[in-house]
């Protein structure tokens, strides 16, 4: 009974001391391979990674026709992502045509009538030469029966008949001289006509180039490369004016938000390097250039009163990831991952062996 007392005790001995091993070498390796503090001249702080949202939207009224996307999908710029029934707006350019083409033949119809008119002006003003020579030939015919009849060689009748001639004459040629000046208006007048209708042509013009970028925009295209966040609206649906159609993220504009206290933020300035180290992704550290600072505390809190209080004050940083990383890995750029944000405030400091850039091959 004794030495089995004597075995059970060994045995507990010997569990007792594997156990404060285990122990031992767990706090060891805790300690070993626990993430050190940044050295001086850098800080850091959490965040998310966020990018650029675009709302791609009808510009016009109109129902959906086709969503050619789908959400997650990767789209290039230019690229068609949605079209919008665009059957009102054909029939209204089909009209405004209609009016182009008859506003042109009226072109024509004043041009030739503004030829017309000037034809006729040239016809009056050699009516009006015409006169002028009976009136001369009259004034003559008029003298030399004043003469004759001075010399008893004519009756009275017939030096009445010749001064009654000459005023004949005089008369037709101010009807002459008007008719003249009557065409002068009648060519204005066609000319003015010709200019209204001119500009009925221009206005047909500029509906159909107005309808027709209206068309244009009922293709809703992406602006730039990115990925469909959200389809907000579905195919059939009719949307008001500015109506959303899609979320796209622009996935050349991608950075990470953070915060840092304000002895830290003091510290940092536009253009600082930056290192970000995602959870999803810990063996890669992506670099970054700080892009914004914000210019006041974002919380905690807003009114402050003692310096302890004061160093609770956090201000917004954002870190931008280069465009042309961006670019070279958009396949694998995603939105709202956590992360570690690392910012270099002494431009003299070493970045430590750990935050090295590293990227997937």
């Amino acid at each position: 009974m004794h030495v089995a007392m004597l075995t059970v005790r060994k045995h507990w001995l010997s569990a007792i001391l594997i156990a404060v091993v285990g122990i031992g070498a767990a706090v060891f390796a805790w300690h070993s391979l626990r993430p050190k503090g940044l050295p001086g001249g850098f800080a850091s702080g959490n965040g998310r990674i966020e990018a650029v949202e675009i709302d791609i939207a009808a510009k016009t009224a109109g129902r959906v026709k086709e969503i050619l996307v789908s959400e997650g999908d990767l789209v290039t710029a230019g690229q068609t992502l949605a079209e919008m029934d665009t059957a009102v707006l054909q029939a209204q350019q089909r009209e405004a045509q209609a009016r182009l083409r008859q506003a042109e033949n009226a072109i024509e119809t004043t041009r030739s009538q503004v030829v017309q008119r000037q034809s006729e002006k040239a016809a009056a003003r050699a009516v009006v030469i015409q006169r002028r020579s009976e009136v001369d030939a009259a004034r003559g015919r008029r003298a030399r029966a004043e003469s004759l009849f001075a010399d008893n060689a004519i009756s009275r009748q017939q030096l009445d008949d010749d001064r009654t001639g000459f005023l004949g004459t005089e008369a037709g040629l101010l009807a002459a001289e008007s008719q003249v000046a009557a065409m002068d208006a009648a060519i204005a007048t066609a000319r003015s006509q010709a200019i209204g209708v001119q500009s009925d042509v221009e206005a047909a013009r500029a509906t159909i180039q107005r309808i027709q970028a209206d068309l244009d925009d009922s293709v809703l295209k992406a602006p730039r490369d990115g990925r469909v966040q959200y389809r907000v609206a579905q195919r059939g649906e009719v949307l008001a004016p500015g109506g959303r159609v899609l979320s796209l993220l622009d996935l050349s504009d991608v950075y990470m938000t953070f915060f840092l206290p304000t002895a830290a933020a003091g510290r940092v300035a536009i253009g600082s390097e930056a290192r970000l180290v995602l959870d999803a992704a810990s063996q890669y550290v992506i670099p970054a250039q700080v892009s914004f600072v914000a210019d006041v505390a974002q919380f905690t809190p807003k009114t402050v009163e003692t310096a302890s209080e004061r160093e609770k004050l956090m201000f917004r940083v954002k870190a931008q990831i280069a465009p042309e990383l961006l670019k070279k890995n958009i396949t694998k750029v995603k939105t709202g991952l956590p992360g570690m944000a690392h910012v270099r405030l002494d431009s003299r400091a070493a970045w430590p062996a750990e935050l090295h850039v590293k990227l997937p091959q």
